[in-house]
């Protein structure tokens, strides 16, 4: 599949690279850029601009959010498990997007990727699975959300590269996040395996120059069907 995958943390660089990735590849091809985060943020946005009720529907959306992430194992409430489940079907639209862009050849250099190896979104993977207990609403939408990211790790990228940052390199770059939570990041995403994808590990510390290099090196290595140089890139 025609798809470029960058992952990493937060403050690791992502979309600085994906920029760069798109200016220099649609100069070989059709090329596209795409967010495949849950958007989470600009949905709130969206809703905080409705009249009357608007600002106050977003802080109460983002209070729930908060508070799955704060207590994951406490059961959300049907409100809560409703809106968590909604961002993944939004997800999961722009993930058939990317896949209508790949089968016309387009190439899609995607900011995240969805997996189903590791739950929650701050890895981009099923936020209800980190959640325990609930009534039988609950318990259908969070399987429900499990099978989709299930179907979405199904199609495997031609090459994942995964952007490896400290926390405290993250936090400074990204002062408005959490230290604990870009911590908890910083350990997770090199865990990630992508369903058996083709990997090329960087340090993001690095200077932004090298990581285009190297990325543009093995993006056309997997390109021209060379996956040993990949590894070795």
């Amino acid at each position: 599949m025609p798809v470029i995958a960058l992952t990493g943390s937060d403050g690791s660089g992502k979309s600085t690279l994906q920029a760069n990735l798109v200016a220099h590849l649609r100069e070989h091809g059709p090329t596209e850029a795409l967010y495949l985060g849950q958007s989470s943020g600009r949905i709130g946005e969206w809703i905080a601009t409705l009249p009357i009720i608007g600002k106050s529907f977003n802080r109460y959306l983002l209070s729930k959010s908060d508070k799955v992430h704060d207590r994951p194992s406490a059961p959300p409430g049907n409100v809560t498990a409703l809106a968590i489940y909604l961002l993944s079907r939004w997800r999961a639209h722009k993930f058939g997007r990317m896949l209508a862009m790949a089968s016309r050849g387009v190439l899609v250099v995607t900011d995240r990727y969805p997996q189903a190896e590791k739950a929650g979104f701050s890895f981009d993977g099923p936020q209800l699975a980190k959640t325990e207990g609930g009534n039988w609403w609950v318990r259908r939408l969070r399987a429900s959300e499990r099978r989709l990211y299930e179907w979405m790790a199904t199609s495997v990228p031609l090459l994942v590269i995964r952007l490896n940052v400290d926390a405290e390199t993250a936090h400074a770059r990204k002062p408005d996040h959490k230290l604990s939570s870009l911590r908890e990041k910083a350990a997770g995403f090199p865990l990630l395996r992508f369903n058996g994808a083709s990997i090329l590990d960087l340090d993001a510390r690095d200077e932004a120059a090298s990581v285009l290099k190297d990325s543009l090196s093995a993006i056309h290595a997997a390109l021209n069907g060379t996956p040993a140089q990949v590894a070795a890139a």
